[in-house]
């Protein structure tokens, strides 16, 4: 099969499109996320929107700074927020107008606060996910039991879990990155059952005529039969279908994340844990008591896919207790431990008075030193 594949002049920008449309198709020639194209296209519109919808040519590194001051002041927003903006700036002057922000707008980074993420204890994790019912609690048990991120769960695909090695792969994750992480075997049952219910759905979207699913980049060309493979079916599909704008076929995507999202906010809720839980705290937790069972913290660096050893090392202040890890002397009296108690009550005991020695303790006779 002959495929017409786009040219260089195709791909290519042109002068005629607007900006946003040519913003849009360079950040998709750097194969940046989905969620990073919505957020450089948000900020764009953002700041013509403050700027009155002038022409670009029109725009001064003073709308700028005037911008991240509105920002900054009016709107405050976060570090994390106004960091992004001055990116997605950075990238919209540099790359589509053509036009280099000054070294004064680049310097603009606001600093990040240092905060401590929130952590669930085992049986706090154990109330919520009780609470959560059907493919939901499946879903954030897997989010706990593998340290996986809401939308990693939910973009995973039959083809990614192996029941035999107790593993799963998270394909194109944050940072366009593949990984293994564990696959609970407390939950392999419990996903037979569930992939034996979907497969059916699966089926029974075949003979209607749908069961075709997205693929990503060059797949769907490459290999026409795939969108109906069941390898490439979705774990989590949505209940109900939706009609591909490109190719008009009837198909099912991935649950939805606020779906999930919803569901865990009211099982909080409901549990009574008094902590501002998300999703991605389950995440937090995985990590956190991996630690303090004592397993290696590279490892855990590897399961959770962190680039840097230093984003892994935050679990190690979540650990901490009073401080640094150490018990406070007003706590002492009232702690649990056995050991603890008859340390703290034979240093509080008065020294008891000497005693004669016995004859095996009697110490041995001096020689006498010579003159």
């Amino acid at each position: 099969m002959n495929h017409q594949f786009p040219t260089h002049d195709q791909l290519a920008p042109r002068r005629s499109e607007s900006p946003i449309e040519r913003l849009r198709l360079l950040v998709r020639q750097r194969n940046y996320s989905p969620a990073t194209e919505r957020a450089y296209v948000g900020w764009a519109r953002r700041f013509h929107q403050f700027c009155g919808r002038r022409q670009a040519s029109e725009i001064t590194d003073e709308h700028v700074r005037s911008f991240f001051s509105h920002l900054t002041s009016s709107l405050e927003l976060s570090a994390s927020s106004r960091n992004q903006a001055l990116s997605a700036l950075l990238f919209y002057f540099e790359f589509v107008l053509e036009r280099p922000i000054d070294r004064e707008g680049k310097d603009t980074r606001a600093k990040r606060p240092q905060t401590i993420p929130v952590v669930l204890t085992r049986s706090e994790v154990a109330r919520i996910l009780r609470t959560l019912t059907g493919v939901h609690r499946l879903i954030g048990s897997l989010l706990y039991g593998s340290g996986l991120r809401l939308m990693e769960a939910l973009r995973l695909r039959t083809k990614d879990l192996d029941f035999e090695s107790a593993e799963l792969v998270v394909r194109d994750g944050k940072g366009r990155k593949d990984r293994r992480t564990i696959l609970p075997v407390s939950l392999h049952t419990v996903l037979n059952d569930h992939l034996l219910q979907i497969k059916r759905q699966f089926v029974a979207d075949l003979d209607a005529g749908a069961g075709s699913v997205q693929l990503p980049t060059a797949i769907a060309r490459k290999y026409p039969s795939a969108a109906t493979d069941w390898a490439w079916q979705w774990v989590f599909p949505a209940p109900r279908q939706y009609v591909d704008p490109a190719s008009r076929e009837l198909r099912r995507h991935h649950i939805h994340a606020t779906s999930v999202q919803r569901a865990f906010r009211d099982a909080v809720l409901r549990s009574g844990v008094g902590k501002l839980a998300t999703c991605h705290t389950l995440r937090h937790s995985f990590a956190t008591h991996l630690l303090d069972a004592g397993y290696d913290i590279r490892t855990i660096q590897e399961l959770l896919g962190h680039s840097e050893l230093q984003t892994t090392m935050i679990y190690t202040h979540v650990l901490n207790r009073g401080g640094r890890g150490v018990l406070s002397p007003l706590d002492v009296r009232h702690h649990d431990s056995l050991p603890a108690r008859l340390a703290v009550t034979a240093a509080l005991q008065p020294p008891a008075p000497p005693s004669a020695p016995s004859p095996d303790d009697s110490p041995l006779p001096l020689r006498p030193v010579r003159k």
